[in-house]
C-alpha cells in the first residue's frame, strides 16, 4: 500500500481539463464542488476559496487521487524552472501503447518512451497538457514489493510518484527523512533529459536524484535543480501555478507534532474519509497536505 493519496495541479477550467483526462486517461471525477473556508485555511491559499475544484480516480480504482484546483493564470509561469512540486508520475500498462493515444490527444508529448539511465526497471515518457502540467507516464519493466514498484491495473492508473524540485537536494532528503521517516536512498547521478532541456544543460552533464519510501514502495522523487532555477511566483494568496500540492497519509501522527504549518483538522469526502488532515511545507515551500492514516 502506498502512502501517496493525491496529486493536485492548477488549471484554468475545471471542466475542460477533467473532461481531458477523462477521454485521453480513463480517469472520472469522484467529488467536485469549490473550495471552502476550511480547505482554503488548510492550504494556506485564503484567495482560492471558491474555486471550482474536481477529484478524479484512475479506472483501475485505485484510491490514489488527482485533484483539478482552479486558479488564475500566471502568464509566465514555466514548468520545470522553480522549486517546488514539478512533475506528477501516473503508472501505465503498455508505455508505448500510451505514446500512440498521446499523440492523437491535447497532451504535447516532450519525451517519447525510453529506457532511463540508471533505473533499469522502468520505461517512462512525459507529456505537457494544456495548463502546462508536466505528466510523467510510466511502465515498470519489473514490479512487485521487492522492487518498490506498482503493479498497474488499468492502462494509465494512479500517481505513484510525485516529483519535488530542490535548491539543496541533501537538505531536502534529510527533512524527508527525518521528518517524515521515509527510507531515502543515497544520491544518484543521472542523465535527466527533461531537466538538461529546459536548462539547456551542457551535453553529458549529469543530475542528482534520490527516492524515498515507505516499507519498501517508493512515491517521492527528489530532483537538484540547477542554479538557475527560481522560487515559483503565483497570484498572491491563491494556490502556486503548475502542481500545487501532494497529500500522502501517514502512520504517525505524533512524529509530526511541531512541525505542523496547518494544525490538523477533521474532513470529509472521498479523499479524506473523515479523518484528521494537516499540511506541512517542505524545505522549498511546497505544500505537503498529510492524512492520519
Amino acid at each position: 500500500m502506498t502512502l501517496l493519496k493525491c496529486a493536485t495541479h492548477v488549471v484554468a477550467d475545471v471542466a475542460a481539463a477533467a473532461a481531458r483526462y477523462a477521454e485521453w486517461m480513463d480517469y472520472r471525477v469522484v467529488e467536485q464542488g469549490e473550495v471552502d473556508d476550511a480547505l482554503a485555511a488548510l492550504w494556506l491559499a485564503p484567495a482560492s476559496k471558491g474555486k471550482r475544484y474536481a477529484l478524479l480516480q484512475p479506472a483501475s480504482g485505485a484510491a490514489t487521487f488527482l485533484r483539478l484546483v482552479e486558479g488564475t493564470v500566471v502568464a509566465d509561469y514555466e514548468p520545470i524552472r522553480s522549486y517546488g512540486w514539478a512533475a506528477i508520475e501516473l503508472c501505465v500498462t503498455d508505455v508505448d501503447a500510451v505514446h500512440e493515444r498521446m499523440k492523437a490527444s491535447p497532451f504535447e508529448v516532450i519525451g517519447p518512451p525510453r529506457n532511463l539511465d540508471g533505473f533499469a526497471t522502468v520505461k517512462p515518457m512525459q507529456v505537457r497538457g494544456p495548463d502546462k502540467e508536466i505528466v510523467y507516464l510510466t511502465q515498470m519493466l519489473v514490479s512487485g514489493p521487492e522492487h518498490g514498484l506498482p503493479s498497474p491495473q488499468s492502462l494509465v492508473d494512479r500517481p505513484f510518484i510525485m516529483v519535488l524540485a530542490c535548491p539543496d537536494l541533501r537538505k531536502s532528503a534529510a527533512w524527508v527523512r527525518d521528518v517524515l521517516g521515509l527510507e531515502v536512498i543515497e544520491p544518484v547521478a543521472i542523465h535527466y533529459s527533461m531537466i538538461s532541456k529546459s536548462f539547456a544543460l551542457p551535453e553529458g552533464e549529469k543530475v542528482e536524484l534520490v527516492t524515498g519510501k515507505w516499507q519498501g514502495e517508493v512515491f517521492i522523487e527528489l530532483d537538484q535543480y540547477p542554479a538557475q532555477a527560481t522560487v515559483r511566483e503565483g497570484v498572491a494568496g491563491e494556490l502556486a501555478p503548475g502542481v500545487a500540492m501532494t497529500t500522502m497519509s501517514h502512520p504517525d501522527f505524533v512524529r509530526l507534532d511541531g512541525h505542523w504549518a496547518v494544525e490538523p483538522v477533521v474532513l470529509q469526502g472521498p479523499l479524506y474519509e473523515g479523518r484528521r488532515v494537516g499540511m506541512l511545507t517542505t524545505p522549498e515551500g511546497a505544500l505537503l497536505e498529510v492524512i492520519e492514516a
